[in-house]
């Protein structure tokens, strides 16, 4: 196994995967991960105009998938650990969907940010199954489906009025 700090790996993928270094805080890194992104999102979202939210939030989330797997396949690689827990960019991306659509409020963001973690570490099925996927493929989707899953109680929540 080779050390992420003094091998080979890009810069680039190396931040990626780390969300910029919050993937080397202890204790639990995905949870910090998590944390950043709910609150780098409720500072950019509070001055989106409500109708444009919804879009950049998806296109955020593509943008993340798309450069998330190939970092975290590279730096998976060069650490020789199937799924690094140095490596948050898939708690970065499954946040950003657990807050598709949610109100910009604290109880909302809370919500979110709780149901997201709690599905991403019970991983309940399909989240498990997904994991299995080749690199960082399985990295990263297992996450975005723990993010549906949240998403998808929170907007529950919300329907039902157990949530504003």
């Amino acid at each position: 196994m080779t050390n992420p700090e003094t091998d080979q790996t890009p810069r680039l993928a190396m931040l990626i995967a780390t969300f910029f270094g919050i993937g080397r805080l202890r204790p639990g890194p995905g949870t910090w991960a998590s944390a950043a992104t709910v609150l780098l999102w409720a500072a950019f979202a509070r001055d989106l105009a409500p109708s444009l939210r919804m879009p950049i939030v998806i296109g955020l989330v593509s943008l993340v998938v798309l450069i998330g797997i190939p970092s975290a396949t590279r730096v998976a690689r060069a650490s020789g650990i199937k799924d690094p827990q140095f490596v948050v960019i898939d708690e970065v991306v499954g946040q950003l969907v657990a807050l598709i659509s949610v109100p910009l409020a604290w109880k909302s963001f809370l919500a979110g940010f709780i149901l997201f973690r709690v599905f991403d570490i019970l991983k309940p099925p399909p989240v498990r199954q997904l994991e299995v996927l080749p690199e960082g493929t399985g990295i990263v989707l297992d996450d975005v489906a723990a993010g549906l899953y949240a998403l998808i109680v929170v907007h529950l929540l919300m329907r039902f009025g157990l949530l504003k």
